[in-house]
């Protein structure tokens, strides 16, 4: 059933900020008309879908208007077929409006911070790690988001023992966020002279990245460490000691940043990991008290999930939460996740709203 109350009052209020964007003091004052502007953009689906499902209720009543007066054969048989289209129309509306006032996570819309981890394998694993990065970036590259490296520590053969980097876009979480978890690859190791399938494994994290206000620092928790940069197979990058070795006293966190030439600019992004995985600790004991809705949603953060397979000598990857193979390895590695993720946020929703309907 569909929350009519509801829609109602949100289309009132939309009217309301589709007015208030229209007066000249507000226009004046950027902030809060950015704020209406991101406002109007969040409700605009709402009241379209809103206003097309009254639209076909209206067409329904007249198609069912003119089979009870109508005698003509002809025009009985239009009304038919109108009344099966409208009918048909409000079922797709009503189901599209029940998503669309399904729970935002908040975090949605935010610019995140990945981590990838080499896991069980040794030197495969690293390499799986490198192949994973490369995946994300291709990913992020046709959504145009920028991506900007933060820390890597290699394993000398092209494999990273673990690799941080930013993502910043419009709703980069909302996507990345269900690639947390461990991912697993079975395939003959560049390393194995054998010709054996080996299975290995990496981890990867997605966190939000956190606003100043979101999560407050004291400068007196942080140590800092400052060295030089090295590149790859150790050829130096800077001469001067712009790398920095940021230490959280409070949590033992350790983050290290040598990508920018800048001591300062290596400081900024070690601080916004640090928010982000401090933000994330904080989410992780607000979701401990939230078990249900946990366990309603597909998962999208437990570091210990093992979430997908990739075997590449059968073409095939394998989503474990959602029970999907695709056997396109080969693009999904080159960054065409879209089928992938969109599976992953329709299951989401499906499980949220049957917890919605147990509950009503």
């Amino acid at each position: 059933m569909l929350a009519i109350g509801k829609l109602e009052d949100i289309e009132r209020h939309y009217d309301e900020v589709m007015g208030a964007l229209g007066e000249p003091e507000v226009t004046a004052d950027q902030k809060r008309f950015q704020s209406l502007m991101k406002e109007q953009s969040d409700l605009e689906p709402i009241v379209r879908a809103y206003r097309g499902y009254k639209k076909a209720q209206e067409n329904e009543a007249e198609a069912l208007e003119l089979l009870e007066t109508e005698k003509d054969e002809e025009l009985r048989s239009l009304a038919k077929e109108e009344l099966s289209a409208a009918r048909e129309e409000q079922e797709a509306l009503s189901e599209e409006l029940r998503i669309l006032l399904l729970p935002k996570d908040p975090n949605d819309e935010k610019n995140i911070v990945v981590e990838i981890r080499a896991g069980v394998g040794g030197d495969e694993s690293a390499l799986f790690a490198a192949d994973l990065y490369r995946m994300y970036l291709s990913y992020a590259a046709k959504h145009n988001w920028k991506t900007e490296l933060v820390s890597f520590n290699e394993n000398g053969i092209g494999g990273f023992k673990e690799i941080t980097f930013m993502v910043e876009g419009r709703g980069a979480y909302s996507r990345f966020k269900y690639e947390s978890g461990v991912h697993r690859v079975q395939r003959v190791p560049e390393t194995e002279s054998g010709g054996r399938i080996h299975t290995s494994t990496a981890t990867v994290a997605v966190m939000p990245e956190a606003e100043e206000v979101e999560v407050e620092i004291n400068p007196n928790d942080i140590h800092w460490d400052v060295f030089r940069a090295s590149g790859n197979g150790g050829q130096c990058v800077n001469t001067t000691d712009s790398a920095v070795r940021l230490t959280h006293y409070p949590t033992g966190i350790v983050i290290s940043c040598q990508d920018e030439k800048s001591q300062l600019k290596n400081k900024d992004k070690a601080l916004k990991v640090l928010r982000a995985r401090l933000y994330e600790l904080e989410q992780e004991k607000k979701h401990s008290a939230e078990d249900d809705l946990r366990r309603s949603q597909i998962g999208t953060g437990d570091r210990s999930e093992k979430i997908r397979t990739y075997n590449f000598p059968q073409s095939r990857v394998t989503d474990h939460r959602i029970k999907l193979t695709l056997y396109k390895i080969d693009s999904i590695m080159n960054g065409d996740l879209e089928e992938l993720i969109n599976a992953l946020i329709t299951a989401d929703q499906a499980a949220k709203l049957s917890k919605m309907d147990e509950a009503v």
